[in-house]
């Protein structure tokens, strides 16, 4: 009966948000991608963190030094895009937070400021997912400094039945999930789809 309701309470999270599976093509079919390799957990590990890319689903607020008509919150859309005053409609989604300032320094100057001045910071992340063998699987807003483990502790904690040793993570823009160590050294990124997986008996 336990397995049953768990069951039936995670078909209707998926029922409940029709964005889930946006951005993380092949997660549907099941598709599972090779699990790390020692040398590769070790090197993301070792590598610093890298600048976040803008994602789609991020919100940004865009302030240009006096010229408070331009300056905002805008939201980046399904195709990647964000439309702002004067600039247009341009591409975000891949961009960091300095390569987007530096295209929309030269989008206001080319349109209607001399030096424009534009900084960008992220207002609110795309949110992140957890599944499976957890006590509240859902959507769950992203925090800087997520790992496994603490985005699982987010998800109320793992269920009896969970895996004490693997999670399956899929990022944006992968084909499917990818088998990684349970470990806080695994970072979670903004709109991860994590899947914790029952244990072997």
């Amino acid at each position: 009966m336990h397995f049953c309701n768990s069951l039936a309470k995670q078909v209707a999270l998926v029922a409940a948000i029709p964005l889930l599976l946006f951005g993380l093509a092949g997660c549907g079919d099941g598709a599972t991608l090779p699990p790390l390799s020692a040398a590769e957990q070790q090197a993301m590990i070792s590598a610093p963190p890298a600048a976040p890319k803008l994602q789609a689903g991020d919100k940004i607020r865009v302030t240009v030094f006096g010229e408070d008509k331009l300056s905002g919150e805008y939201e980046i859309d399904a195709g990647g895009f964000v439309s702002l005053p004067l600039a247009g409609t341009m591409r975000a989604a891949g961009l960091t937070k300095p390569e987007l300032e530096s295209e929309l320094a030269k989008k206001f100057k080319s349109e209607y400021l001399r030096n424009p001045m534009v900084t960008v910071d992220i207002a609110t992340f795309r949110p992140f997912y957890v599944l499976g063998e957890v006590e509240k699987p859902g959507e769950y807003p992203f925090k800087s400094g997520l790992n496994v483990l603490s985005a699982i502790a987010v998800a109320g904690g793992n269920t009896y039945r969970a895996s004490n040793s693997t999670v399956l993570i899929q990022h944006v823009g992968e084909q499917g999930l990818r088998e990684y160590p349970l470990s806080p050294a695994i970072p979670v990124l903004p709109g991860d789809l994590i899947r914790v997986p029952e244990r072997y008996f």
